[in-house]
């Protein structure tokens, strides 16, 4: 291909054939290598995880589609294909991926402002936001952006998830209640709408759904290893076979097969519709993932985590599945710690879970017949109990203000404002936090220590004295345009505050990058410096920033003996002591030539 190109598309095009090029088949395959080496030992391990992530799945994937406003079957295919693709594709050998409790809520709220909720037009838009997700994944990874997920930072993160749980479990209310509160994701127009129904609770239904949630939460704290989920669904569909109890509703007919392949149907109206959406699950999905695999992989370390190709790997499982009817999936937190408890060594265990999920859907389908909305929603609050964190917010509370503000307006914005605006809006302060921090960095002003030739911030070291008629600074950031006229400000405040000022040092240890636009600021700084009678220096300046410097004349104006290897050095200069020349001219040397 040529490398002259001239529009949008032709760059694309080309940047993404260059990463592919050099991915090699091992790194873009990881499941080569742990399959040529398997082990007899890593069987029975990963038969026994396969099969009990298998049953857990079952009942949580169909309750899952139930929240995404999906039918209960399609819970099933998306713990197939997906399952089989992840584990050729990523690198995480615990990580259980699948339907989520969030994932699902954010198809509900998408999908659902373009289509009616179980429609079929619905159906189909939930499998393109899935074919979409995918592909923005895949391409995430492809170029190598997985750091974006960086500007999700904890504290957002953790209220985004918080006030996402709240919301979730309120939307079950109506099932596990037996009434017809209409869904929402605005706390304000949710509470109201199940008040107005709560004289309309149905005993039979409440029966049931409480008391499958009770017997859920005392397997949870007791009995771990239990199919809890599997438990209440076999007890649930015993119930109304057995008993017959008027007006609970039911799953009904669930059809049998496994999906045949289709080519999702593809609107551009509906990709533009979906695109924020597409998006926000992608990102977020991601995340989710990655963190729980990442957690996983710290208890093994016989293995090494790519987060560009996790997103590849999450991708083709998205992109694949949405030809065989799958909505969007990720890593699971519960199924992985299950997974991982259950003695899962490879992918392989996925493999004998997706095995057992297409051995439901060909015999098993009608064994659901009878059961009750209300156990999937019992199933899905147990899920989501753990998704607030009112542990983050204590230890905010003692240890950073800042960021529990944070985790509150996201925690807010989500519940009042939406889903998607919540996330959005974390985000939004995430980068306004990044651009303040970089903006307003920490700098210092450093004294010496008696008796040493040690330097320390003197609000920190109240021992630590200044050099008389001398300013010695620390800046402890990138020098860049961003903050070059803070840094200009920071240096004319410190001036200000003293009298018979002869002599700015400046420490860049901690500088980085030098721009243009912050060499300018020095040099307009050296010359009113030196029109004022004070003289500048540096100490342990950074190569690259030495080279930005020589570039742009800055040496050439102050003159290579106004650089020093450290802070003791240019001090000494200043008091007429003798400075080792060697190392000055070792320092010099250093400058590349322009």
């Amino acid at each position: 291909m040529r490398n002259n190109c001239y529009d949008a598309g032709c760059w694309t095009r080309l940047v993404l054939l260059r990463n592919l090029q050099r991915m090699s088949v091992r790194n873009f395959l990881p499941i080569l290598s742990w399959l040529p080496s398997y082990s007899r030992l890593s069987l029975s391990g990963d038969l026994f995880a396969g099969i009990t992530v298998g049953v857990m799945l079952i009942p949580q994937g169909m309750a899952y589609a139930m929240l995404a406003g999906l039918p209960p079957i399609y819970g099933l295919y998306a713990s197939t294909i997906p399952l089989l693709l992840y584990a050729i594709f990523g690198t995480s050998r615990q990580l259980s991926v699948g339907p989520v409790a969030m994932d699902s809520l954010l198809v509900a709220i998408g999908v659902g402002k373009l289509a009616e909720y179980g429609s079929e037009q619905f159906i189909s838009l939930a499998i393109l936001l899935a074919m979409m997700v995918g592909a923005i994944q895949f391409l995430l990874g492809v170029f190598r952006l997985g750091f974006m997920v960086n500007f999700l930072s904890h504290p957002v993160i953790s209220g985004f998830t918080s006030a996402a749980a709240i919301i979730i479990g309120l939307n079950q209310l109506p099932h596990l209640l037996g009434i017809t509160a209409a869904g929402s994701n605005h706390l304000q127009t949710l509470l109201p709408s199940l008040w107005e129904q709560v004289a309309q609770v149905h005993p039979s239904t409440t029966l049931i759904g409480v008391g499958t949630l009770v017997m859920l939460l005392v397997m949870r704290r007791y009995l771990k290893r239990v199919p809890a989920a599997l438990l209440a669904v076999a007890g649930g569909v015993g119930i109304i076979y057995f008993f017959s109890p008027e007006g609970v509703r039911i799953v009904r007919e669930i059809p049998a097969g496994f999906p045949s392949f289709a080519i999702p149907m593809v609107n551009w109206g509906h990709v533009m519709a979906l695109l924020p959406t597409a998006l926000t699950i992608a990102l977020v999905g991601f995340m989710e993932a990655f963190s729980v695999a990442k957690a996983t992989q710290a208890k093994h370390k016989n293995y090494q985590l790519n987060a560009n190709q996790e997103l590849i790997g999450l991708g083709m499982a998205n992109f694949g599945g949405s030809f065989f009817r799958s909505f969007p999936i990720t890593g699971g937190f519960s199924r992985t710690a299950v997974n991982d408890q259950a003695g899962a060594q490879t992918q392989l265990a996925a493999v004998f879970s997706a095995t057992l999920i297409v051995l439901t859907l060909l015999f098993l389908t009608p064994l659901f017949y009878h059961l009750p909305h209300a156990v999937l929603a019992a199933v899905i609050l147990v899920a989501i109990v753990g998704l607030i964190d009112l542990k983050e917010v204590l230890h905010l509370w003692k240890s950073n203000r800042r960021d529990l503000a944070m985790l509150l307006i996201t925690f807010l914005a989500t519940l009042f404002l939406g889903i998607q605006e919540g996330i959005a809006i974390g985000v939004g302060l995430s980068l306004i936090m990044v651009l303040y921090e970089t903006s307003y960095p920490h700098y210092a002003v450093l004294g010496r220590l008696p008796g040493t030739d040690t330097y320390r911030n003197t609000k920190r070291y109240f021992e630590a004295k200044e050099i008389p008629h001398a300013l010695i600074l620390r800046f402890d950031a990138k020098l860049f345009f961003g903050n070059s006229t803070i840094f200009r400000s920071i240096v004319d405040e410190e001036i200000r505050k003293r009298k018979d000022l002869r002599l700015v040092i400046i420490n860049a240890e901690a500088i980085n990058t030098l721009d243009s636009t912050a060499a300018h600021m020095l040099h307009d700084l050296a010359d009113d410096l030196k029109k004022a009678g004070i003289e500048l220096v540096f100490t342990t300046v950074k190569g690259p920033v030495r080279d930005v410097m020589a570039k742009s004349k800055i040496v050439d104006k102050l003159g290579k003996q106004h650089f020093f290897d450290s802070i003791q050095q240019a001090v000494n200069n200043f008091d007429g002591e003798h400075v080792d020349e060697s190392r000055q001219a070792r320092f010099q040397t250093n400058y590349k030539q322009t």
